[in-house]
């Protein structure tokens, strides 16, 4: 991740440092709770995205630098959300949020990192920069939503997980770019270009989450094994087995999304080797991979461009 931050480093630093200016309040629950979660770090993939475009398209400017902070405080306020919802207790590593502070604090400082987000989206004095992050977090809880309507469901069809992951995932990454691209001024095919890169990069980085919650090391990956099935979550592994697994597989598998745990876990995940899931959702995953990089194709060589064909590669083959 160094080598493929190098040709925005120093943009990078600055994006940090906006993040810590911003997170500043009078209240100071709001500091505490903003710091923890975001000191915790992560790979700031998403607002990485929004600098390595706008390097790409001719150059990245201060106006980047805001919208990639941007990028990271919605993110992050879903991260609260998200782990409120699904009573996670560890991420990064270390407990979440919720767990260290309580349930309450997380959701409100996460609504305030979601409002700190539109007030510098302000600052950015650009409609459609600001209408389209509008829209993405409309269809961000929408995702959300959805995924809570389709937990303990041993029916949700692989339609049913793309459009949930499309909207949850897909489309802050999509957005990321789309924004640099429009902060960039380039030609409306070119900023639509660089959405589809984006939303096929965060689906495949999706689809291998969701492989490695079944295939993973909690301490390499900073959560626990299985909490999709604790969480009741039919992810595509777990959609395939119910497709094509042994009658005995799919009646384990279909009984852990019900009863929402993971007390078989050591039978699923053999089952998930068995029946070819993990190999089923790496191929799919393969597929939105290669729609990422031939959306790349016709932007300029450079630095930025290698940058972002490589986190398109590591997407498919990181371990976390």
């Amino acid at each position: 991740m160094q080598t493929i931050r190098a040709s925005v480093a120093g943009e990078f630093e600055q994006m940090n440092r906006l993040i810590i200016e911003q997170l500043q309040s009078r209240v100071p629950m709001v500091e505490n709770v903003g710091h923890y979660i975001i000191d915790a770090g992560g790979k700031r993939l998403r607002p990485l995205l929004a600098l390595l475009t706008g390097a790409a398209l001719g150059g990245c400017r201060a106006s980047h630098v805001t919208f990639a902070a941007v990028i990271e405080f919605i993110h992050t306020a879903t991260l609260l959300h998200d782990d409120v919802v699904d009573i996670s207790s560890l991420r990064r590593g270390r407990p979440t949020a919720n767990a260290a502070f309580g349930n309450a604090p997380s959701v409100l400082v996460g609504d305030f990192l979601y409002t700190r987000a539109f007030q510098l989206m302000v600052q950015l004095e650009n409609m459609p920069v600001l209408r389209h992050m509008a829209d993405t977090t409309n269809t961000i809880a929408e995702g959300e939503v959805m995924q809570l309507a389709r937990a303990g469901d041993p029916d949700t069809s692989e339609q049913d997980y793309l459009d949930i992951i499309t909207r949850k995932t897909g489309v802050l990454f999509a957005a990321a770019c789309f924004g640099a691209a429009v902060l960039s001024q380039r030609p409306a095919g070119e900023q639509q270009r660089m959405a589809d890169f984006g939303l096929h990069l965060g689906i495949a980085f999706q689809m291998i989450d969701d492989v490695l919650d079944y295939e993973g090391d909690a301490a390499t990956m900073g959560k626990n094994v299985g909490d999709d099935l604790t969480e009741g979550k039919p992810t595509l592994p777990l959609i395939h087995i119910l497709r094509e697994g042994s009658t005995a597989e799919q009646a384990l598998v279909r009984h852990a999304i019900n009863a929402r745990t993971a007390q078989d876990i050591g039978a699923i995940v053999a089952a998930v080797r068995r029946c070819g899931a993990a190999d089923y959702t790496r191929e799919q995953a393969r597929l939105h991979h290669d729609l990422a990089l031939q959306a790349l194709d016709g932007l300029g060589a450079g630095e930025a461009r290698n940058a972002l064909q490589e986190l398109t590669r590591l997407s498919l083959e990181r371990d976390h």
